[in-house]
């Protein structure tokens, strides 16, 4: 089955100090060991690239963009990526307008609507509750997979 993976959990996989990493690279590996395809989308490292370049003091990682190239490029050999296609805009309006979608949450809602196109029905994200609006979307978070509460 292909699982979308949330930036939040790969940002959690890169800060080994962080209270969340060890459930982030527990999850990833389980899921991987269960024959699970793991993807991204374009969006997925949109988001990755401006946390890892913005500053520390900034809940930032401070990277240059050379590190945060190299950091990507590492992502994309552990990931599949799959493309943006221009049906996204159109089921991500749709969206948007039928949840009466605000604010960030439209981000949240971009990346349904990508999941929508490519026949996802699972993310893995420590903000489960949001996707919670879109019935064909199963959000699972890390902890959930590493204790064994949901299996997939």
């Amino acid at each position: 089955m292909r699982i979308l993976v949330d930036t939040n959990v790969l940002l959690r996989s890169a800060e080994p100090g962080h209270a969340h990493f060890q459930f982030s690279v527990e999850a990833i590996d389980l899921l991987r060991s269960h024959g699970h395809d793991l993807v991204l989308v374009p969006q997925i490292l949109y988001e990755y690239w401006s946390v890892a370049t913005r500053p520390l003091a900034n809940n930032g990682f401070g990277l240059s963009p050379a590190e945060a190239t190299v950091e990507l490029t590492m992502l994309r050999r552990l990931f599949r990526l799959l493309q943006d296609e221009r049906g996204i805009y159109s089921m991500w309006h749709d969206l948007v307008v039928q949840h009466a979608v605000r604010g960030k949450q439209a981000h949240d809602a971009r990346l349904a609507a990508a999941a929508q196109r490519h026949l996802i029905t699972h993310v893995l994200t420590f903000n489960t509750t949001d996707f919670l609006r879109y019935s064909f979307l199963t959000a699972v978070s890390p902890p959930d997979i590493c204790s064994g509460a949901i299996t997939i």
